[in-house]
């Protein structure tokens, strides 16, 4: 597992998957549904794993989290990326870092907090909780104005972040005055990833972000890895020719929420066992809904495992 410090090139090396956590029956996580989860990302390229939202651990216990990072620890990949999550408000995040600060795990991601905090107070926050973690943290930015563009390039300076997951929707995502100042204010997007899934990506990549989030990345991990790779590259025709694939699962998160969506698509296409998703949220029920969730993933997943089989391009094709 990855236990250096977090740098610009581990950010860009991989998609941040965005996993659901697999409990089993009495709603304990579950090591072997997880490590099911873990390897098949890892079979299509994925080596960075972001346990957050999709996780619900906005509603995980303080009491539970150091068996949460025992657990991140042992189904880790030698070369994996893992980043559990703290929060979202103060206290609990507070107590996660202290635990955390005599582990291995290089950073946390701060899940946002929307009330009751204001920017100036959340940043000050960050530079408390970085202080009692021992290490830089990642900020999570999910609303417009949630921290001044000045205090994000602050707490870059600091070293209270090392990195910072934007996800602020917008209809036209290079059309976001909020995301210029952060740029404007932190002089690049290399420590900066889009963290709305592939639908945003590729237009947040093309402003100088350096990667990308993704829940739906664990039903098709080959293909969303390649839409980065693509982008990189500079081949952008063909990183939305891929995207199409991921629009009618995204569609559905969209309708009916995108964490408990997730959740079933992955056990409805045959990944691993998801279980109950946990206290302050519910499974989603209802045929007809589950069967769309279903086909949609299932078709995302096959089109990933027909892509997987594809030969390579060639230096001269590409």
């Amino acid at each position: 597992m990855k236990t250096t410090p977090v740098d610009t090139a581990d950010l860009a090396s991989s998609v941040l998957s965005v996993p659901p956590l697999a409990r089993a029956a009495n709603g304990t996580p579950s090591k072997a549904e997880n490590r099911r989860m873990v390897d098949w990302l890892r079979s299509g390229g994925v080596t960075t794993y972001l346990y957050g939202g999709n996780a619900n651990l906005y509603n995980f216990g303080v009491a539970e989290f150091s068996g949460l990072l025992d657990l991140l620890e042992e189904i880790a990949p030698g070369d994996g990326w893992m980043i559990p999550s703290i929060g979202a408000d103060f206290g609990k995040a507070v107590d996660q870092a202290a635990i955390l600060r005599a582990r291995a795990f290089p950073t946390a991601m701060v899940l946002p907090l929307g009330f009751p905090a204001t920017p100036a107070g959340l940043a000050s926050g960050f530079g408390k909780l970085a202080d009692a973690a021992g290490r830089p943290l990642i900020a999570y930015i999910k609303n417009d104005g949630f921290l001044d563009a000045g205090d994000v390039a602050r707490l870059f300076r600091d070293g209270a972040i090392s990195a910072m997951k934007y996800a602020v929707v917008r209809p036209e995502p290079k059309n976001d005055a909020y995301l210029a100042a952060i740029l404007d204010a932190v002089g690049s997007g290399e420590r900066i990833v889009s963290g709305i899934g592939e639908r945003p990506a590729i237009d947040h990549l093309e402003m100088g972000l350096s990667a990308f989030t993704s829940g739906s990345v664990c039903i098709a991990p080959h293909l969303s890895t390649a839409i980065l790779k693509a982008c990189q590259a500079g081949r952008l025709a063909e990183a939305r020719a891929i995207r199409e694939s991921f629009l009618p699962l995204e569609d559905l998160r969209d309708a009916h929420s995108p964490i408990r969506v997730l959740h079933e698509a992955v056990s409805l296409a045959g990944i691993c066992d998801t279980g109950p998703i946990g206290e302050f949220l519910s499974n989603l029920d209802g045929a007809e809904r589950l069967e769309a969730i279903a086909r949609a993933a299932r078709e995302l997943k096959a089109r990933a495992e027909a892509s997987s089989t594809e030969k390579p391009r060639s230096a001269a094709s590409a």
